[in-house]
């Protein structure tokens, strides 16, 4: 039977029959706890990857195992021609935590979150009476919002559109932390939205400048346009706070979550302010699965435990140490031109002469027993889970040291 298959078999099995769109590493993951992982040859490793971002709380927490199996025992699935309590209860949740929302549409993933923001803001023009030429959104390059036709063309990065064209229209690029930029590209009056990352993951661990995004706030109320904050990666506590863009004092018209939300679990959720949550009324969008009581049941513990105290104090420490044990390791062996990002979600910048290299980096990791991800050739990004202990970030750099120490060519 296939649970006694050895890795090569499973690998080459994965390589057989999965379409070949994923390069995985060479090892098969057989269960974690917390932030640790084991593969099937009972090898440990520290996850600083945190699965791109989702698991959150870390694998296998109990109090989100407890809440799936005991709605797995009550209900898995009805649609949405029914209520049930979970998703009822979770909208509300996510309204009042979010301190702007009125409405909440929730889906199954990230990508299908930002197609629902993109159509409700091209609903809200339409209502508005702006013609399909005057219902143009901004977004920036670098940013990364999904693989479906709309979101891929919404991400302003060409390597993740080459081969899909014809591209849907009406999207327009603009440099990302460029304000006068933007300014321009909202001339001509027919945007009707801009939708952007507080801190760009895909694009590098690129956050938003001080004052960014209270300047294309601004912008957006002179133009009459929406603002459209992606906060797939960077929300639910990544950053320190629940929602990103709280560190910047500004109110967005709709936000966009899915990842961590579900601990693991597939889930998206948009939410809509109040300029905009009536826009979308009975048939204008739908999905089967979104928000299904499973996934529902297990956001809402999520979403309780986001909100505490000690995530946020954790986010804060375990920043300063993975930040200062990445400093430590360049003064060592001067691999990185600068590390930023904010909260857990950091990216340590290669400098130019190992510019393409990160990938090597994360096989020399995982072979010292360390998983970890990179956000472009160049950059190293760390996304562990917001509950990560001390001995655990401790130990995740002691085994990254000695990755790069075998990267640099420099004896251990």
């Amino acid at each position: 039977m296939a649970m006694h298959d050895d890795t090569t078999t499973l690998v080459e099995k994965g390589q057989r029959y999965y379409l070949p769109v994923y390069k995985p590493r060479h090892l098969i993951l057989e269960r974690g706890q917390g932030s640790r992982l084991w593969d099937i040859d009972g090898r440990e490793y520290i996850d600083l990857a945190g699965g791109i971002a989702v698991c959150g709380l870390g694998h296998c927490d109990p109090d989100l195992v407890a809440a799936l199996t005991a709605q797995a025992g009550r209900l898995w699935h009805t649609s949405n021609v029914f209520y049930s309590e979970p998703p009822v209860r979770l909208a509300e949740e996510l309204v009042v935590a979010s301190r702007f929302a009125e409405r909440a549409f929730l889906c199954n993933s990230g990508a299908e979150a930002n197609e629902a923001a993109i159509k409700l803001a091209r609903k809200w023009a339409s209502a508005q009476g702006r013609p399909p030429e005057r219902r143009v959104i901004v977004t920036c390059h670098g940013s990364f919002h999904g693989r479906t036709l709309a979101t891929v063309t919404a991400t302003a990065q060409p390597k993740y559109q080459a081969g899909y064209e014809p591209l849907p229209g009406g999207f327009r690029h603009v440099d990302f932390n460029d304000l006068d930029a933007l300014d321009a590209a909202m001339a001509a009056g027919d945007v009707c939205a801009v939708m952007l990352e507080p801190v760009q993951g895909e694009g590098g661990v690129m956050p938003a400048r001080d004052g960014y995004l209270a300047g294309v706030r601004a912008l957006c109320d002179r133009h009459d346009a929406l603002l459209v904050l992606d906060e797939i990666q960077c929300g639910m506590g990544r950053t320190g706070p629940l929602f990103a863009h709280w560190g910047d004092g500004i109110v967005p018209d709709i936000v966009t979550l899915a990842k961590a939300l579900g601990g693991g679990m597939p889930i998206g959720a948009m939410l809509a302010g109040p300029k905009v949550a009536e826009a979308m009324q009975f048939g204008a969008h739908g999905t089967t699965f979104g928000g299904n009581a499973l996934a529902a049941a297990v956001a809402r513990v999520v979403l309780r435990k986001l909100q505490s105290p000690q995530i946020v104090a954790n986010v804060e420490a375990q920043s300063r140490a993975l930040r200062d044990g990445l400093a430590a390791i360049d003064r060592e062996l001067g691999l990185f031109a600068e590390v930023r990002g904010r909260g857990l979600m950091l990216g340590a910048v290669l400098a130019p002469v190992y510019a393409g290299r990160a990938g090597e980096i994360l096989d020399l990791a995982a072979a010292e027993g360390l998983l970890m991800l990179q956000a472009g050739p160049d950059v190293l990004r760390f996304v562990p889970a917001l509950n990560i202990a001390d001995d655990e970030i401790a130990e995740g750099l002691t085994r990254l040291a000695r990755a790069l120490r075998v990267f640099a060519g420099v004896e251990a």
